[in-house]
């Protein structure tokens, strides 16, 4: 595996991580700021409706540059900023537009990450790299569902939401190490 397959897999676990956090609990969360199951789901509606039109506009404007890097930072980092919003989240408006906020983040972030990715892997391998993709994925998600309960229901979900922020910002920060690696490539 190569050293950037490897750094995205990393950054993205960390990123995995504070998101799956609410993942299982969401619906409670909507609840405890006065929503109800049909807020929860219009909540992930708007998500999944702003990731999936922005994220094909995204892509094709992300293809005509040649810093797939700055995508990925700038994904991370708006998605720290959404996570962070949960913090004021008190109504359902407020959750809304940090889900629009969240869907940005993922449309930027995915296709230069998908694209890097696939730069990144090494012939002969694709299979088993995409396969360590998605099992980290599966078992860091399937950890975070557990940390993310534990926490919510010991300290409440403003101390989760501290939580997922300060886990997001790991992968934001480390996900600048894919610029030092560009410019190291470029002198070699």
């Amino acid at each position: 595996m190569k050293r950037g397959t490897a750094l995205l897999l990393l950054a993205d676990s960390w990123f995995n991580l504070a998101l799956g956090m609410l993942g299982p609990i969401y619906a409670l969360f909507v609840q405890e700021i006065g929503g109800d199951l049909l807020d929860a789901s219009l909540a992930y509606f708007i998500f999944m409706i702003t990731s999936g039109i922005v994220i094909y506009i995204v892509g094709l404007w992300e293809d005509k540059f040649d810093h797939k890097e700055k995508f990925i930072i700038a994904g991370y980092f708006l998605s720290s900023i959404g996570v962070a919003l949960y913090l004021f989240v008190n109504n359902i408006t407020m959750l809304f537009l940090t889900q629009i906020v969240l869907g940005i983040a993922q449309a930027l972030l995915t296709p230069a990450y998908n694209a890097l990715y696939t730069h990144y892997l090494d012939k002969n391998k694709e299979a088993s790299e995409w396969g360590a993709m998605s099992s980290t994925w599966y078992v860091v998600t399937g950890l975070a569902a557990i940390a993310g309960g534990f926490i919510a229901n010991s300290f409440g979900f403003k101390t989760l939401f501290v939580v997922m922020f300060f886990v997001s910002l790991i992968s934001s920060f480390m996900s600048l190490s894919l610029l030092k690696r560009k410019k190291l490539m470029k002198k070699l």
